[in-house]
């Protein structure tokens, strides 16, 4: 009986928030009822401002056993899956921009000279990040298979013509993040994980943060699969990351919680650290995260490396009340990071959905639980600060 009520609150939200507004009668119903339908063990919820975190929250465990551990904001660990994009890939694109070392709109050859199959010469950077290059969304799983090497993958991105006539449409494509990433590492000058690790986790105190994290850390890593009735943790749960070594522009960190409510908090200032350093400069940030008009071919909104507002999702991740100008992302292990700038508001809400999944429709669900909290959070703002 408890499983149907929680399920039912999912999708009954009440109206009214209560008086504290940032409390887990805000926030329970929703998360809980995910876990009750079956979309996932456990997951963490951070919502906050550029000077604070608001709620910070655990729930469920790391599997289906009440024997697991449990989850919590500071310390569980999760495969960030395609989220991988906007926190390690663009942040190392603003970096290089602001330092004038890549250029958005120029060709993608001129940093990658082996990319030139017919039809990319006119893809730029800037196409990339918005994911209007015409390039397809991934190679084929056979083909992906077939590959032996980090080189034999990076050959056949480089080998790709575009699908569909660039800037022509929308196609949310993982071949765009991995000639991102290696552009960040042919630009920086050494490979992408040591670049984002030294310029990006380290200045933001994201001490979890990392692509490859090492055995030691397993025991505190959010299981995505299960090997042999074993659950598996710690190993990129995406097959192209996978296949490039666990590093690329398209997937492969591993953070907590808080490692990302930093993170929030570092754009919501504008590009400053929390003592007042400049990392990033605050036009760029801007221009990053405002939605691009060279994306508006369609009903899937993009900024530069983000997902902006609003989404071709019949249900959104960013619910119904976020502002026009906020932008996020998702990743298909069951993450998400949403940012309201106009409110000051962020909403994290990380989960383990890869594993065993109860649910048949568990990413419906998923999708449904990410809006009602990211609407859940918008309410408490404005009743904390109304307007």
């Amino acid at each position: 009986m408890l499983g149907i009520v929680l399920a039912l609150a999912v999708v009954q939200l009440p109206a009214q928030t209560p008086a504290a507004p940032f409390a887990a009668e805000t926030f329970d119903p929703i998360v809980l009822g995910g876990i009750h339908r079956g979309a996932y063990p456990g997951a963490v919820l951070l919502v906050g401002r550029r000077d604070t975190v608001l709620y910070a929250k655990g729930y469920g465990h790391f599997t289906w056993s009440a024997r697991s551990p449990l989850d919590r904001p500071d310390s569980t660990i999760f495969d960030l899956a395609s989220l991988s994009k906007p926190i390690a890939t663009t942040t190392a694109l603003m970096l290089l921009v602001d330092r004038g070392r890549v250029q958005l709109d120029a060709p993608v050859a001129t940093y990658l000279p082996d990319f030139h199959a017919p039809g990319t010469g006119t893809i730029t950077l800037r196409m990339l990040l918005t994911h209007t290059s015409g390039l397809r969304a991934d190679l084929p799983t056979a083909q992906l298979r077939s590959l032996r090497t980090r080189a034999d993958l990076l050959r056949a991105v480089y080998a790709e013509s575009p699908r569909l006539p660039p800037e022509s449409r929308v196609v949310y494509s993982d071949l765009n993040a991995v000639l991102l990433g290696e552009i960040v590492a042919r630009r920086s000058g050494e490979p992408l994980d040591r670049f984002v690790a030294r310029e990006v986790f380290q200045p933001l105190a994201m001490r979890d943060a990392r692509y490859r994290p090492p055995s030691g850390e397993r025991p505190r890593i959010a299981p995505t699969g299960i090997w042999h009735g074993h659950p598996v943790a710690g190993d990129v749960n995406d097959p192209t990351a996978a296949k490039l070594g666990g590093v690329s522009g398209n997937a492969g960190v591993f953070a907590t919680g808080w490692d990302l409510a930093r993170f929030a908090q570092f754009l919501l200032r504008g590009g400053t650290l929390a003592d007042g350093t400049r990392l990033v400069k605050e036009e760029t940030i801007r221009l990053f995260t405002t939605r691009s008009p060279q994306a508006d071919v369609g009903p899937d909104h993009r900024a530069l490396g983000w997902q902006a507002v609003p989404t071709d999702e019949t249900i959104s991740s960013a619910g119904s009340l976020f502002g026009p100008r906020s932008f996020g992302h998702t990743g298909w292990t069951g993450t998400s990071l949403w940012i309201d700038p106009d409110r000051d508001l962020f909403v994290i809400l990380l989960t383990n959905r890869a594993f065993a999944p109860r649910s048949r429709r568990s990413f419906s669900v998923l999708k449904q639980v990410r809006g009602l909290v990211a609407d859940a959070a918008a309410r408490a703002n404005d009743l904390a600060r109304p307007h």
